[in-house]
């Protein structure tokens, strides 16, 4: 799939084949897998095991479209999009990328080397397909990658107005740190002893176990065992765990076997007596990775036991193939914020599209979010 660089800068628009279609007629599917092993930035949640799991349970209407990119007959590009009629609590239609509560990363899966082609084929195609649309939208964008600074020079160089309409910065690790290093780094010596302190006192209630597993051994027990574990706690008690919905509950359920059998999931769990009370599951997409999900023993709260499995979980800093590790979290976690130490900027995009009328919309919008005229990306 990679080529050098001087004969993608020479590709020809002709040479591109952009399109977009209903994700159920697909026939891409071995393509999108090679796709994701040579995408230029990983993401997990764009990845075809991840999207069918996605899509089956939340999009049983069948109204999202996949824009796929070919050059030569190989798939360069993929991304799903959705046309919406409503943004936050605006009556404004527009085309978006399209995401969950639980997808984490909205980049699209794009070959290395065809970061700008892919953008200007998705514009050229908003801008003739945009109906009664007034812009397009992306969310759960990494800004510190070649995807955005592409998209950054597309835009500009079409003056086409956009902005970002909001940034977080989310806990990342990554050092070239070895683990133990970097936890002593991380927490002080104060807070480093007591959670030794915690350690001790869990282990006098029972036998501690830590396990990791990068297979499918036993994993359907572990799913239904993180599914009960979530729902005892605050998110159950608030009806948001993820069995509290049988769409929530299959997807997730699909997500991890699809995982396992993509050679995508490691999985941790700290046990007290055999009985899970700390339990996380990662998608190691080299070169980085991303914590989807991590639940706890509430009753537990006192030993920290969210936290003495993140101690475990540093140990992907050994993992040569892993450069980083999202945490997936919100900003500002009291947890995993004790213990990752590095941000990443994930930023909402707005771009106009259509002709100058809708665009000059577009930038009215922007300007009323944002409070600055739109000068970018």
């Amino acid at each position: 799939m990679e080529q050098p660089l001087a004969i993608i800068a020479e590709i020809s628009p002709a040479d591109l084949h952009f399109t977009v279609q209903p994700w159920r007629t697909r026939g891409i599917d071995a393509a999108w897998d090679a796709l994701a092993q040579c995408a230029v930035e990983p993401n997990p949640f764009a990845e075809r095991w991840f999207m069918q799991a996605s899509l089956d349970a939340f999009d049983q209407a069948g109204e999202v479209q996949l824009a796929t990119l070919e050059h030569d007959g190989a798939l360069v590009g993929i991304v799903p999009l959705a046309r919406l009629n409503r943004y936050a609590e605006y009556p404004f239609p527009h085309i978006t990328g399209w995401v969950h509560h639980n997808a984490f990363c909205g980049a699209p899966l794009v070959a290395t080397g065809y970061e700008h082609a892919f953008w200007r084929e998705l514009l050229i195609w908003c801008d003739s397909h945009a109906g009664a649309r007034l812009f397009l939208h992306l969310s759960h964008l990494p800004k510190d990658g070649p995807l955005f600074s592409a998209l950054r020079e597309v835009t500009a160089s079409q003056h086409r107005a956009s902005a970002i309409v909001h940034r977080e910065e989310r806990a990342l690790l990554a050092s070239d740190l070895a683990p133990d290093a970097y936890f002593e780094a991380s927490m002080s010596s104060k807070k480093r002893k007591e959670l030794r302190r915690q350690a001790k006192r869990l282990s006098e209630e029972g036998a501690l176990r830590f396990e990791r597993v990068t297979d499918a051994t036993a994993l359907s027990e572990w799913i239904g065992r993180f599914l009960a574990l979530e729902q005892t706690g605050w998110k159950g008690a608030e009806g948001s765990a993820l069995a509290c919905a049988s769409d929530t509950r299959q997807f997730f359920r699909d997500a991890l076997i699809a995982a396992a059998v993509a050679g995508r999931l490691e999985r941790l769990a700290l046990y007290l007596d055999e009985r899970p009370i700390a339990m996380l599951a990662n998608f190691i997409t080299p070169p980085g990775a991303y914590s989807f999900k991590t639940t706890f023993d509430e009753d537990c709260a006192r030993y920290s036991p969210g936290v003495l499995l993140q101690r475990e979980n540093l140990d992907i800093l050994a993992n040569d193939a892993v450069a980083w590790c999202d945490s997936c979290a919100a900003a500002d976690h009291p947890m995993i914020e004790r213990i990752w130490r590095e941000k990443r900027p994930i930023v909402r995009v707005s771009i106009a599209i259509g002709g100058q009328v809708r665009r000059t919309l577009c930038k009215a919008i922007l300007r009323a979010e944002t409070g600055a005229f739109p000068k970018g990306l």
